[in-house]
């Protein structure tokens, strides 16, 4: 893991590790030495500035002729060649501190100069995307708690390894009133109090409140962590006295409450810490689908480890998409065969191209023009695809669409789509034409229909496609027709509630046209004043809509027979048997109205302003209605 937690400038453990706006990180001192100024409009250049900033005096600034900022030069000053550092990243030179100058005044005038400077440039050593410093400067970057945590517990980890420190001391309990106090037994995670036996049943029982915290046993380990300070809980820098409390997701940054009060994540969404915490802790599953196949070879695993122990949510929500984003590339890496060895750099691959050239030279290209050229016969396009997804129906129509299968070299200047009757009967042509995509309506509802294709050029007609079968709606679905419906006619909801503006009759269609099969559709009167004469019906496109219906030769409907406000009109057409029957509130009205219906029909309606009806479809032909009534007429 020593590579994870190495910065990419000095090639040494991270010191004071800042995080990129790319989310690369870098120790801030190094960062000081990468960072440029520009003046506007021109592009950035490396200024000779700083060192590594590591050994004493390595790191000094010229304060009069190497400052990123001073009254002596232009604030961009020229280009000097750049060294590597033991990464192999390019950083600006090392230039020794002048005498009588101290290195560490020099670089802080350098670093104030960067917060003060508005044309602050600094560029990832990484990935080499460059960000432009506000007016903070280097401190407006955010610091990476997280990796300075796991920096500092590694570099113990690797002392007591080497034996540089003796044992550790005996963990004690933090409660006890003791002289001296007792060994501690167990550690908190949530608490981060060490207890021992007695303290921990008196002052942490497992139960209540603390039934879900985690006891685990203290050790030496325990001893080190209680010895020291206190975790400090991270602050905000804007508001240096508050605690992180919640989670900007428009910035995904921490913030404190003050930052909601009085900054500019007020109107932004904000979600609490602890639940962003654990929904980014996702991570972890990617971690265990690669953890056996990279725990031989890699450190990022066990720096994604390092990360996760850490109980500090803030820290890991500023590093958590970024890591994840690491984890899922090297996932996919493994898998695409990326992690195999790599032909070495020092492989050269070279190309004789002498014979080649030898070969093109000795071509002759007269013999070629003096015979004359053989045309290229165009073939027939061969059948077309049709998209199964893209063809569907819709009451009573069809819409198919189709493409040339792939490599497809023949021309096409056309297609011509076929169609059955709906019944089984032979195929007819209902579309010529470049398109790809054709709609069919007014066909029969109810019915199977077998649809092809096929294509043309000069050549002749292709093969047809595969047959494709479309089943149009058994049941009827419309509305009233605006367009054919008189000017006086007023529709609302949906066109599907009519009513008029003139005391004269005045006729509207629906948008359904029925030809075959058995159909059924409901009026319910809503409103009925002053004795109108409403008429329920079906008519022919051509009907006279400025009258009654059915006081033509082109209509036939009921006309009252017991209709009034709330009552239900059913209309039942059945042109397999021609006949046309009405019903009303589920009762028959007397025998079959109409018999030897044939056509094309429409549903229709006739009313005035004292009428108002709802039209009611998609139903399916009731089976229980009742016979007809008898009247003493």
């Amino acid at each position: 893991m020593e590579e994870e937690l190495k910065c990419p400038v000095c090639g040494s453990l991270f010191r004071e590790p800042i995080i990129l706006p790319c989310s690369h990180n870098v120790c801030l001192p190094c960062a000081r030495t990468i960072a440029v100024q520009t003046p506007d409009g021109e592009p950035h250049l490396p200024h000779a500035a700083g060192g590594l900033g590591g050994g004493a005096g390595g790191g000094g600034d010229h304060a009069d002729k190497l400052s990123l900022y001073s009254e002596t030069d232009s604030g961009y000053g020229s280009y000097t060649p750049s060294l590597k550092s033991p990464n192999g990243v390019r950083v600006l030179p090392m230039v020794p501190a002048p005498p009588g100058s101290s290195a560490a005044a020099a670089r802080g005038a350098a670093c104030s100069s960067l917060s003060s400077s508005s044309s602050s440039s600094i560029t990832c050593p990484q990935c080499h995307r460059s960000a432009s410093l506000d007016h903070r400067g280097l401190r407006g970057f955010q610091r990476n708690r997280l990796l300075e945590a796991i920096v500092q517990r590694y570099q113990q980890g690797r002392g007591a390894a080497q034996g540089a420190s003796a044992a550790s001391a005996v963990a004690i309990c933090q409660l006890c009133d003791r002289t001296p106090p007792e060994p501690a037994a167990t550690l908190c995670e949530q608490c981060d109090v060490l207890y021992c036996a007695t303290c921990q049943l008196k002052c942490h029982p497992s139960r209540g409140p603390f039934a879900k915290h985690r006891l685990v046993p203290g050790g030496a380990g325990a001893g080190a962590a209680g010895g020291s300070a206190a975790r400090k809980f991270p602050t905000c820098p804007e508001h240096e006295m508050e605690n992180y409390s919640m989670y900007c997701v428009s910035c995904r940054t921490p913030v404190c409450y003050l930052c909601l009060e009085e900054g500019r994540h007020g109107k932004h969404e904000v979600k609490p810490l602890g639940a962003m915490w654990k929904q980014h802790k996702m991570v972890w599953d990617q971690i265990n689908h690669c953890t056996l196949k990279l725990r031989q070879s890699t450190g990022l695993m066990e720096y994604c480890l390092e990360v996760i122990k850490e109980n500090d949510p803030s820290g890991f929500l500023q590093i958590s998409d970024a890591l994840i984003k690491r984890v899922q590339v090297s996932q996919e890496q493994w898998v695409k065969g990326a992690l195999e060895p790599k032909v070495s750099a020092e492989f050269d691959l070279t190309l004789d191209s002498e014979p080649l050239l030898q070969a093109i030279h000795q071509l002759d290209f007269i013999q070629m023009k003096s015979e004359p050229a053989i045309p290229v016969p165009v073939t027939v396009p061969p059948g077309p695809l049709l998209q199964l997804e893209k063809c569907c129906t819709h009451n009573n129509s069809v819409t198919l669409a189709w493409r040339m299968p792939p490599f497809t070299h023949s021309p096409v200047d056309g297609y011509i789509l076929e169609l059955d009757d709906g019944d089984g009967g032979q195929f007819r042509e209902v579309y010529v034409g470049k398109e790809t995509l054709c709609t069919i309506d007014g066909l029969h509802f109810n019915s199977t229909y077998n649809a092809r294709v096929k294509a043309f050029n000069s050549s002749g007609v292709g093969p047809y496609s595969k047959t494709v079968v479309l089943q149009t709606s058994d049941v009827a679905w419309f509305t009233f027709d605006p367009n054919s419906g008189h000017r006086d006619i007023i529709l609302s909801n949906d066109n599907q509630t009519a009513t008029c503006s003139s005391y004269d009759d005045r006729v509207v269609l629906g948008t359904a046209a029925f030809s075959k099969g058995v159909h059924y559709w409901e009026l319910h009167v809503d409103r009925y004043d002053n004795h109108p004469d409403p008429a329920f019906g079906v008519a022919r496109a051509s009907v006279v809509k400025d009258m009654m219906l059915g006081k033509d030769d082109k209509a036939w409907a009921m006309t009252e027979g017991g209709v009034c406000k709330g009552a239900t009109v059913g209309v039942l057409l059945d042109l397999n048997k021609h006949t046309l029957t009405f019903f009303i509130n589920g009762q028959q009205q007397g025998p079959t109205a109409f018999s030897h219906v044939d056509g094309v029909f429409m549903p229709a309606l006739s009313l005035n302003r004292n009428v108002q009806v709802t039209l009611h479809t998609g139903l399916e032909v009731p089976t229980n209605l009742g016979r007809p009534k008898l009247s003493g007429n």
